[in-house]
């Protein structure tokens, strides 16, 4: 049995249990006086324009240069691809597979799996909760090393500068990738992650 089901509301500031009130429209908690809710106001929506945002912006955010770097007055703007590509041909596997995972396939995996909870739980798929919960705590857990790209950018945009003789600059593809990281963190914040067992229908799932 649910919480919700035994007339029992969560809160989302300091999690006491509140007994839920009939006929309330707007019922606070009894200990930090905060607003419960059965489920989050317009999660699915929500989530949803996040999830979109971070899609369109997900396109420039490869297609642009993301960082230049100049040795002796000359260097070429980068892209996330073809950045990896240029570590590859210089030898740097490890840093390439490390861009190329929390860059592109983090990203992308959390697009796609934000864009399934959605996609299951708004239209009843018959799917395990189990499966999907697993895959909402995968996103939540990948989600801290999605800035990692960022970070390194930003760590050698503020050491290396050297003038002419070697300088790193970050470019639009930066600012379009650190727009999608902070929408995808957004987004699996957003959802509730209960609506997942709201919409089982398998009794082995609430065991």
């Amino acid at each position: 049995m649910r919480a919700i089901d035994a007339g029992i509301l969560v809160c989302n500031e300091c999690h006491e249990l509140n007994r839920q009130e009939p006929e309330t429209t707007s019922q606070t908690c009894t200990r930090c006086g905060a607003i419960v809710h059965g489920r989050r106001p317009n999660s699915i929506a929500r989530t949803w324009a996040l999830l979109i945002t971070s899609l369109i912006l997900y396109i420039p955010a490869n297609v642009l240069p993301i960082m230049t770097v100049s040795t002796l007055g000359q260097g070429s703007p980068d892209t996330i691809m073809s950045g990896v590509i240029t570590l590859m041909q210089h030898g740097m596997l490890p840093i390439a597979a490390v861009v190329f995972i929390a860059s592109i396939l983090v990203p992308t995996f959390k697009l796609v799996g934000i864009g399934l909870l959605l996609y299951s739980v708004q239209r009843h798929q018959p799917l395990s909760a189990r499966q999907r919960i697993w895959m909402y705590r995968f996103i939540e857990f990948i989600g801290r090393w999605s800035m990692l790209d960022i970070f390194v950018i930003a760590i050698l945009v503020a050491v290396v500068n050297f003038g002419r003789i070697a300088s790193v600059e970050a470019n639009l593809g930066a600012i379009a990738f650190a727009c999608v990281v902070i929408l995808t963190m957004l987004a699996a914040l957003t959802f509730d992650p209960r609506l997942i067992w709201d919409n089982t229908e398998s009794d082995d799932d609430h065991e």
